[in-house]
């Protein structure tokens, strides 16, 4: 993965709360890859859905604020370091915003879900959409494509997804149905009305991030 050195605290800091409808109702033991400072296993942990949560980050700084809330956090590599802990099966495997920045997502996800997933466990993916409008129109009409420090041009991205490739980047022998849904559309937003007036013909367009989730096959 790319370098975090330059990133703000504030990169690393924001607990996922919209990913609940995504959770079942008791976590059990949580992975998160990426878990930043921590804030999303916290919340975990504070609501007492999850019994144990493992963090790994790559940025040293960021881990570091994460032990505060997790049980485990190990700084590393994850594409190329193997986790230490003895206890490496998990019932949910968090992916936020991540795995674009692997060079290799595919063969991350395998490992995951064959190495660390249990039977019956939830794999939950989230990834910027890189048609969304913000990055079509300027590459379509004004030929710019300019990376940023955060968003969906972040410098630090290696790979970038659609609708259909986020979901078979899940589209693993081992999980079940994917399952994938667009941010944002929730009604009277201003996205929710256009994209109801417009008979979600733009949907991909207007959709900034795509969360995914999928359950391993008993």
């Amino acid at each position: 993965m790319q370098s975090y050195i330059n990133k703000s605290e504030d990169y690393f800091a924001h607990a996922r709360k919209e990913i609940a409808p995504l959770l079942p109702q008791q976590c059990g033991r949580v992975l998160e890859i990426g878990c930043g400072s921590g804030a999303t296993l916290g919340w975990l942990r504070r609501d007492q859905r999850a019994s144990f949560t493992v963090g790994v980050e790559i940025s040293e700084a960021a881990a570091q604020r994460a032990r505060v809330h997790a049980d485990e956090v190990y700084c590393l590599d994850f594409e190329r370091v193997e986790l230490p802990s003895e206890s490496t099966k998990f019932d949910v495997i968090l992916c936020l915003d991540v795995l674009e920045h692997m060079v290799n997502p595919w063969l991350v996800v395998d490992r995951l879900v064959a190495q660390h997933l249990v039977p019956g466990g939830s794999l939950i993916v989230s990834l910027p959409n890189v048609r969304h409008y913000s990055v079509v129109l300027p590459l379509l009409f004004r030929g710019r494509w300019e990376y940023q420090d955060a968003g969906l041009l972040d410098r630090t991205h290696l790979r970038f997804f659609t609708r259909d490739t986020a979901s078979r980047l899940l589209s693993h022998v081992e999980l079940g149905p994917v399952h994938c849904r667009g941010t944002g559309f929730n009604w009277p937003s201003r996205k929710g009305i256009l994209n109801t007036l417009t008979a979600g013909v733009f949907q991909e367009l207007l959709t900034y991030q795509y969360y995914l989730t999928a359950c391993k096959k008993v």
